[in-house]
C-alpha cells in the first residue's frame, strides 16, 4: 500500500531548473550593453548617454504606471522595462530630440508589451515595435540630424582625394554624400545608377562612384566600423563592444548560438554575392561591411536572441537567423531604406509560432491521427 510521501505529482515541462531568474537575465543583459554605451559616450559625448538613460527610465516609469492602472504587482525592478528602453535608444541616433526615445519607449512598453499582458506575452520584440513606430511617425528626426564622431566623417571615409584616386576635388554630390550619410546611406545611394551615372560625369567620366564604394570595404574604413569612430545610431557605434557584450552573454548562457551565427551567416553569403553596386564587382572584405554596419550586430545578439518572441527549437532558431538574414539582404538592396535589421527581426517574429509548429518534435508515444 502506498503512503502519502510515495505519491506521484504530475506537473508540466520544464522538469530541470536552474538558478536563472527573469531579473537575473534581464540585468545581465543590460551589463552586457555596457561596452557599447561607455564606446558610444566616449565617440558622441553626453548627449549619447543622456538619450540612452532617457529611453530606460521612460520605459520603467511607463511600465509601472501602466502595471498600477491594471492593478497587477508592479515589476520594474526585473530590469526587462530597463532594458527595453535601453535597447529602443540604442536604435536613435545621437543628434535626435530628447523627446524621442520617451515616446518611443513609452509606445514600446504601453503598445508592444503591457496591452498584451506583460513580460512573456508579447508577440514582437517591443524595443523594435516602439523604433519601427517612431521610424513611420517622425521619419524626418530618425534619419535626419546624425552626428559624426569625434574626427571621423559621418561614413568613416575621411581621405576623399585618395578615393578619388586623386581626382583633385570630389564631384559636389559625391563629397556631401560621403561626409554626411552614414556608411550604409553611402552604399545605398550608391546603388542608384541614375545618381552613380551623374556623379561619373561631373569627374570627367572616371568611375568616382565605384571608387567611394570601394573605399568602404577598404582596410582603413573597416577598421573605422569595427572600433566605432563612424557615424550611426547609438547602439551601432562599435562592433568590437558589442562582440564583448555577446561574448559575455554567450559565456553565461543567456543567448544561444544558433540565430547570430546563421543570421550573421546568411548576411555574410548574400552580401558577398549581391552587395555590390552595379558595375562594380565585388570583393572578397564587402561582407564585413555589411556585418560591421548599421544594426545588425546590436539585433543579431540583442534582438533575435529575445527569449519570448524567438522559436523554441533548435532547428527553429536557425531557420529564424536565415530569415532575419535573407531579409535583412534584401530590405539593404532592393527596399527603400539603408538598413533592414529591425523590420527583418520584427516580420520573423510573426512568423515564430508557425517556425514553432513545423518544428516542434512530436511527443514521445503519440500516435498521428
Amino acid at each position: 500500500m502506498m503512503n502519502s510521501s510515495d505519491k506521484l505529482i504530475v506537473s508540466p515541462a520544464p522538469h530541470v531548473h536552474d538558478k536563472s531568474t527573469v531579473k537575473n537575465v534581464m540585468w545581465n543583459v543590460v551589463l552586457a550593453l555596457l561596452p557599447a554605451l561607455v564606446f558610444a559616450t566616449y565617440f558622441w559625448g553626453i548627449r549619447a548617454l543622456l538619450l540612452s538613460l532617457t529611453g530606460a527610465v521612460a520605459a520603467v516609469v511607463c511600465e509601472a504606471i501602466i502595471q498600477k492602472l491594471r492593478k497587477v504587482p508592479v515589476t520594474v525592478q526585473d530590469g526587462s522595462a530597463f532594458l527595453t528602453g535601453l535597447l529602443l535608444a540604442f536604435n536613435i541616433h545621437a543628434g535626435a530630440p530628447i523627446w524621442l526615445p520617451i515616446v518611443g519607449a513609452v509606445f514600446a512598453i504601453g503598445v508592444g508589451k503591457q496591452v498584451f499582458g506583460g513580460l512573456g506575452n508579447n508577440p514582437v520584440n517591443p524595443a523594435l515595435l516602439g523604433r519601427a513606430f517612431l521610424l513611420a511617425s517622425w521619419p524626418t528626426q530618425m534619419t535626419a540630424g546624425w552626428v559624426a564622431v569625434k574626427n571621423s566623417a559621418m561614413s568613416g571615409l575621411n581621405d576623399l582625394t585618395r578615393i578619388a584616386n586623386n581626382l583633385g576635388e570630389l564631384s559636389p554630390k559625391a563629397y556631401e554624400l560621403v561626409t554626411s550619410a552614414t556608411p550604409l546611406g553611402v552604399a545605398k545611394t550608391l546603388r542608384d545608377t541614375s545618381f552613380v551615372s551623374q556623379i561619373n560625369a561631373e569627374a570627367g567620366g572616371i568611375d568616382l562612384g565605384g571608387r567611394i564604394f570601394g573605399g568602404l570595404t577598404e582596410m582603413e574604413t573597416l577598421k573605422s566600423l569595427f572600433w566605432g569612430n563612424i557615424g550611426g545610431c547609438i547602439g551601432e557605434v562599435s562592433a568590437f563592444a558589442l562582440l564583448l557584450g555577446a561574448a559575455y552573454l554567450l559565456y553565461k548562457n543567456i543567448i544561444e548560438w544558433r540565430i547570430p551565427l546563421f543570421y550573421i551567416g546568411t548576411v555574410f553569403v548574400l552580401s558577398f554575392i549581391f552587395g555590390g553596386i552595379p558595375g562594380s564587382g565585388t570583393s572578397i572584405m564587402l561582407p564585413f561591411f555589411h556585418i560591421f554596419s548599421g544594426g545588425l550586430m546590436l539585433g543579431a545578439f540583442f534582438m533575435a536572441t529575445d527569449y519570448t518572441t524567438t522559436p523554441l527549437t533548435k532547428s527553429g532558431r536557425i531557420i529564424f537567423g536565415i530569415g532575419c538574414g535573407l531579409l535583412t539582404v534584401v530590405i539593404r538592396l532592393v527596399g527603400g531604406y539603408p538598413e533592414g535589421v529591425s523590420y527583418s527581426i520584427l516580420f520573423m517574429n510573426v512568423l515564430t509560432p508557425l517556425i514553432d509548429m513545423m518544428t516542434m518534435p512530436k511527443a514521445f508515444g503519440k500516435v498521428k491521427k
